[in-house]
């Protein structure tokens, strides 16, 4: 397994670097149009968490526009170019600069916020040993329409078993995934929160998006 890391580092910077040239087009555009659409900034920035619980800023195209009074509900504040993005994961490209600083990685766990990483337990923490990825096992196997559990159990899982050949096949299915997109959000319209102590669910705070 540790042969496959600095491996992984080195094919994560050469298809990153290459993505983001050829997909630069499509960066510009979306811009434009976040632009247009929701106004300033065109990023959205947000803290996650890392390998080894390091902290980093996430990097997205935004797709919610400001709201028009205090605790205006999320669903109210996506129009319907905001949830086009979210559902074709254009929202989610400018990651490849994450993947370039070193933050991320093309395949991992995805990157939680600190205040769930705050609820792990052992077992969930040890999603933390690799940089969390664009895509992941999780991902191409239910992505938000799973529960948390599930995502965890998934992660781990790819932790302990990830190789070259595994890799590649996860790419292949979030390719086939973002053809045909599924699981973007969970049941409802709503993604699960991670599970608090007590077993329940709580939700991110207002105004923060999707956490896969």
């Amino acid at each position: 397994m540790t042969t496959h890391r600095p491996l992984q580092r080195g094919v994560d910077t050469v298809v990153a670097g290459v993505a983001a040239v050829a997909l630069a087009p499509l960066l510009a555009a979306v811009a434009v149009l976040v632009r247009v659409r929701l106004g300033r900034p065109v990023l959205f920035r947000q803290r996650r968490t890392g390998r080894d619980g390091v902290e980093f800023d996430i990097v997205k195209f935004r797709t919610m526009r400001d709201e028009r009074f205090p605790g205006e509900p999320d669903a109210d504040r996506a129009p319907a170019f905001g949830r086009r993005l979210r559902s074709t994961s254009l929202d989610e490209l400018p990651q490849l600069l994450n993947v370039l600083r070193g933050d991320m990685s093309l395949i991992g766990p995805r990157p939680t916020l600190p205040e769930q990483v705050a609820r792990y337990g052992p077992h969930e923490r040890r999603r933390l040993e690799l940089r969390p990825g664009l895509t992941g096992w999780a991902q191409v196997n239910g992505r938000n329409a799973i529960s948390w559990p599930e995502r965890i159990e998934l992660d781990v899982w790819y932790v302990d078993h990830r190789s070259l050949a595994l890799d590649v096949r996860i790419l292949v299915r979030t390719v086939a995934r973002l053809l045909r997109p599924t699981g973007i959000t969970g049941s409802g319209g709503v993604n699960p929160g991670f599970p608090g102590p007590d077993g329940g669910r709580s939700s991110p705070p207002p105004g923060m998006p999707p956490t896969g």
